[in-house]
């Protein structure tokens, strides 16, 4: 199970992500984890490595690239390494609420923390796809 979407985004969309709704969202940061959280603690703590803050104009709605709509996620540059481990996750998480929004897999990066070392995460999408 490499990716995987919180019942709300699926039933929502995409617009949860950037601007959220009820009790869910909107996404207020991005963490590269060390393992696939499959809960907002595993994914703010125990597996997290690095963060980046995130706000409504980190995230563009458009057509898919195919089908469907994307959400672009936007590149943050240069943000400080808090563990060291290596990253193979990315998650989106909603701090004021403790909710964990979606995941998916990165590039396996090792991070090392000490104090000065930072990563970037580039630019990506979540897409949903026309029903076929």
């Amino acid at each position: 199970m490499a990716k995987w979407a919180n019942d709300i985004i699926m039933d929502t969309g995409l617009q949860v992500v950037k601007t959220g709704i009820t009790s869910y969202g909107p996404c207020n940061k991005m963490v590269a984890c060390s393992a696939q959280p499959t809960n907002y603690t595993e994914a703010n703590a125990t597996y997290a490595l690095a963060d980046a803050a995130m706000s409504g104009s980190d995230f563009t709605l458009a057509n898919g690239d195919v089908s469907g709509r994307k959400l672009t996620v936007g590149a943050k540059a240069s943000q400080m390494i808090d563990a060291s481990g290596t990253a193979t996750h990315v998650a989106l998480v909603d701090t004021a609420n403790s909710v964990l929004l979606y995941v998916t897999t990165c590039t396996s990066q090792a991070l090392t923390a000490n104090g000065s070392n930072t990563v970037s995460f580039p630019a990506w999408d979540i897409e949903i796809a026309d029903p076929a």
